[in-house]
């Protein structure tokens, strides 16, 4: 009797736990039993014994990455040698990376960086670091075996659109100090300023190089190139976008709470004192590029030269975990004045014009993009 007494209460309580959940949790409990079934199958009957943990920590990973490219598991192992890791002690190739399709992406190759140097483009894919396979490796796990001591070599096997034959790159690892701003009078009337990031200090450098430019009496004109800039800080795309802007919305971020969403304006005074801008963009300009691009463009501000932007036009924030490690979550995305969004659409020129040449260092001869800009402004 005691027994029959306790069954009903055991049937009764579980009765009513499934009572009150609703249909989509039910479904959400079935999924985590069948998911539970599936890991002891493969414990069981896989070819090759395997390593419980490590399967978890692909299967975390791979619900992340099914998100979006930008949303990432970071073991405590990882995770910790982000926090710690020192200027100078380990050496970098100098590229912005994203993954798409189970391949890391290469968003932008940084000037002046052994990336840039070997010829990596944006757009390539990395298939194989040292001879191992990436396909089925996090980014974060990739973005491990790329880093290594300064002076150390590194192999990278990418596949390029266009290219039938996947390419070799031999790197040699430096530490990466990028001087983001770089300028020079072209033609004697044209100020050509080049952005290869946004860093604490980029906002600056450039109302630097703007004045120093002013000077010259017969300036008509700025170039602003953002050609394989891969991003960098929020706040310093929207202290360059509001140098050429004297009024107007410049970049809103929407995310799932109504109460975070946000929206940043321009304030009075243009810079440049209105003169004429044209801003030079490429598959490599991405996140921060994007928003000074979109802004400049929507109000009508500036002429958009070159090609179709990356499209990485969303925010990720690093949250910690109980077990020592974090995952990289998007948790907003940015949206243009227009109220476009930039993510994976990117910013359509205004004038679309093919690269040529891979130095956009001041090097008219073979950049393309740089001299039919440089046609356009002198009429």
């Amino acid at each position: 009797m005691k027994n029959l007494k306790l069954y009903l209460i055991i049937f009764l309580s579980n009765f009513l736990f499934t009572y009150s959940l609703s249909s989509a949790e039910i479904e959400i409990y079935k999924k985590i039993d069948l998911f539970g079934e599936v890991l002891e199958k493969i414990n069981k009957e896989y070819v090759d014994e395997i390593n419980q943990s490590e399967s978890m920590d692909s299967a975390i990973n791979g619900l992340l990455q099914s998100l979006d490219p930008y949303s990432a598991y970071m073991s405590p192992e990882i995770f910790k040698e982000m926090q710690t890791e020192t200027s100078g002690e380990f050496g970098g190739l100098g590229i912005e990376v994203g993954m798409e399709a189970g391949v890391v992406k290469v968003i932008s190759p940084i000037d002046d960086t052994p990336a840039s140097k070997v010829g990596l483009k944006a757009g390539d894919y990395i298939v194989k670091i040292n001879n191992i396979q990436v396909q089925g490796k996090s980014l974060t796990e990739a973005v491990d075996l790329m880093r290594g001591p300064v002076g150390s070599g590194i192999e990278l096997t990418v596949r390029r659109r266009g290219v039938k034959k996947a390419l070799t790159f031999n790197i040699i690892r430096e530490i990466i100090e990028v001087q983001s701003v770089k300028s020079d009078l072209l033609n004697n009337s044209i100020g050509y300023i080049r952005l290869t990031s946004f860093n604490d200090n980029s906002s600056q450098q450039i109302k630097k190089q703007i004045n120093i430019l002013k000077k010259n009496q017969d300036l008509n004109a700025f170039i602003l190139d953002l050609r394989n800039n891969p991003g960098g800080l929020l706040s310093q795309a929207i202290k360059i976008s509001d140098f050429f802007l004297e009024n107007g919305e410049i970049v809103s971020t929407k995310s799932r709470k109504k109460s975070e969403n946000r929206k940043w304006f321009a304030k009075k005074g243009d810079i440049t004192n209105g003169k004429t801008l044209l801003v030079l963009i490429n598959y490599g300009s991405a996140s921060a590029s994007e928003i000074v691009a979109g802004a400049l463009k929507d109000h009508k501000r500036a002429i958009i030269l070159g090609e179709r932007s990356y499209g990485k036009g969303s925010v990720q924030s690093i949250i910690p975990l109980k077990n020592e490690g974090a995952i990289r979550l998007t948790v907003s995305k940015y949206y243009l004045p227009s109220g476009k969004s930039i993510s994976e659409v990117g910013i359509r020129p205004d004038i679309e014009v093919d690269e040529k040449g891979d130095d956009f260092r001041i090097k008219t001869d073979t950049d393309n993009q740089l001299n039919y800009a440089i046609k356009l402004l002198n009429g």
